[in-house]
């Protein structure tokens, strides 16, 4: 087998599997984060708290955690479901713009120094690539006809 034909081979695979692998992989970042919140193990339980604080002053955080928990596992289950992409992306994004509130809000929780996240910037941060997977899924997305 030449090296041309080898590189085509293993394109074509990862051409086939990218957007399942992407949906499964965005179906277990947001199922089990989410879960984690609605059981009350997330690690990231007190940097939601800090936001909480700042922006939803009117809703018990009790409350809140559980229902952006069950929100991250929507996000996760639609994820696995052909055909709700233009219902997911859009939360997905909704999603995103709530994560990364913290970066600006919170910067003591979320920079060390300029341009030097925390351990919590790093995870905010991270987040650009789930971004780009959805975006992923998203090109191979039939046009809506009429």
């Amino acid at each position: 087998m030449n090296i041309h034909r080898f590189d085509t081979e293993v394109i074509n695979f990862f051409r086939k599997v990218s957007v399942p692998l992407a949906r499964f992989g965005l179906f277990v970042i947001f199922f089990w984060f989410g879960i984690l919140k609605v059981l009350g193990l997330s690690p990231a339980s007190s940097l939601v708290q800090a936001l909480f604080c700042k922006t939803i002053p009117w809703m018990p955080f009790s409350v809140f955690i559980v229902l952006f928990g069950l929100f991250e596992t929507l996000i996760g289950i639609l994820f696995l479901i052909r055909g709700a992409e233009r219902v997911v992306i859009p939360l997905l994004f909704i999603h995103m713009i709530t994560t990364f509130i913290p970066l600006f809000v919170l910067p003591q929780e979320t920079w060390q120094g300029f341009l030097v996240p925390t351990l919590e910037g790093q995870y905010i941060i991270k987040n650009l690539a789930l971004v780009a997977c959805a975006v992923g899924i998203a090109t191979h997305m039939d046009p809506k006809t009429r």
